[in-house]
């Protein structure tokens, strides 16, 4: 049997899983190497309660070494190139040739597409933004706050929606809310529009509860921090107070220069295998672009959110079918599609989305009544995830299973 190395760009959920996988499932002579440019994890699912002070960033972040099976080579280097042709990837120092390659690098952050964006906004969509946040809140004594999708595609499409109540139920507990206006503006007709007009008016039903004003088909142009104004094309100026903003997203440079992108900037995959138009390539999670039945507009196809749940289950099925082909058995597995989502709602409670995303004619999702066995569930995983192997982590892992059992979302674990 020759050795062979896959390599697997990037440290995420989409990363952390398929490089797992791969380990327990491949004789040791095999390489997995996983490149990942920063030591520190830290779980992007816990963003919004570590916006509000629900949790402390030593409660969310992990060394990558404690999350992956003995026998993965970690590296942390930062890619600075992917040579398709050669096999090879290259760090500032060295590079490293390839068999098989996973591409899990994620989305970047690029508020300064938007003028104005960057330095007058805080986000919670990145740690060092979340971290930031819980000290601009506890300053903040009333007025408008502006919660703003700045274009699409972004990470997680309940995030915006969570982030809004969160940040309400902030206020509720401290006796400020009624000084406080909360807005939530997006480019999209309705919340999580891929999810249909009846989840939609759910999510806008829980926004309403909440005192929370929804802005939709509102495209941000530009940011005056001065007079801190927000510009919608097509629409006037609009004050706030504080901004909280979903900066633009992008695929990182790497991708692009590689030629693994489509003119969307993003890596397009066959929806089942996730294979790229090149050999032994996959890429999985945010960097991919895949069609999904259904249109936007008569010219605009659907396409796959960006989630994490999506990430895992795609790292799933790479891993199988790599170590499959390796193993001499014939690949099968296919990612079908499935994804769910925890929306918080505040006082400790969360609804549930669940959905067939690859259902015809369009796909078919629902939300659950907002509970908090959803929270309870959100924070086992959160658990689950952030444990080192061993004990611990199986004991949580067990209890999520079960959970999934009861739920009946059919979701493996690695």
């Amino acid at each position: 049997m020759n050795n062979k190395t896959i390599i697997v760009l990037g440290g995420g959920t989409g990363g952390l899983v398929v490089a797992n996988d791969l380990r327990r499932a491949l004789p040791e002579n095999h390489n997995i190497v996983l490149f990942e440019k920063t030591a520190e994890h830290a779980f992007p699912a816990s963003f919004p309660w570590l916006m509000t002070g629900l949790r402390k960033p030593n409660e969310i972040t992990r060394q990558v070494r404690a999350l992956i099976r003995p026998g993965i080579k970690l590296i942390c280097s930062e890619v600075l190139g992917i040579d398709i042709a050669n096999r090879k990837i290259s760090t500032a120092s060295e590079s490293f040739s390839f068999d098989y390659l996973v591409v899990a690098l994620g989305a970047e952050l690029a508020p300064e597409i938007i003028p104005g964006l960057k330095d007058a906004s805080h986000s919670f969509y990145s740690f060092e933004g979340a971290r930031k946040l819980p000290q601009a809140l506890d300053q903040f004594k009333g007025g408008s706050i502006s919660l703003v999708v700045g274009s699409m595609p972004y990470k997680c499409p309940g995030a915006p929606h969570e982030g809004a109540m969160l940040v309400a139920d902030y206020y509720l507990k401290r006796g400020l809310r009624n000084q406080m206006d909360i807005h939530l503006y997006t480019p999209e007709s309705q919340p999580m529009p891929v999810a249909g007009p009846q989840l939609g008016e759910a999510v806008k039903q829980m926004l309403a509860s909440k005192g929370i004003s929804f802005h939709p088909l509102h495209k941000l142009v530009s940011v005056n921090g001065q007079t801190r104004e927000l510009l919608f094309d097509g629409k006037g100026a609009v004050h706030y107070d504080l901004l909280i903003a979903i900066p633009p997203h992008r695929a990182l440079r790497i991708a692009r220069e590689a030629g693994l992108s489509n003119e969307s900037g993003w890596i397009p995959v066959d929806r089942a295998t996730l294979k790229t138009q090149f050999p032994n390539v996959y890429a999985i999670g945010d960097i991919t672009t895949i069609t999904i039945p259904g249109r936007w507009k008569a010219e605009i196809p659907m396409m796959l959110p960006k989630a994490g749940v999506f990430a895992h289950l795609q790292a799933e099925v790479v891993a199988q079918r790599i170590s499959d082909e390796i193993n001499g058995r014939v690949p099968v597995a296919e990612f079908s599609g499935l994804g769910y989502c925890a929306i918080e709602a505040g006082k400790g409670r969360a609804g549930f989305a669940v959905g067939e995303f690859f259902a015809t004619p369009t796909p078919r999702l629902e939300l659950r009544k907002i509970s908090r066995i959803w929270h309870l569930g959100k924070v086992f995983f959160e658990k689950w995830w952030l444990s080192s192997f061993g004990l611990k982590r199986h004991l949580i892992g067990l209890i999520i299973n079960l959970g999934n059992k009861l739920m009946k979302v059919p979701v493996r674990l690695h």
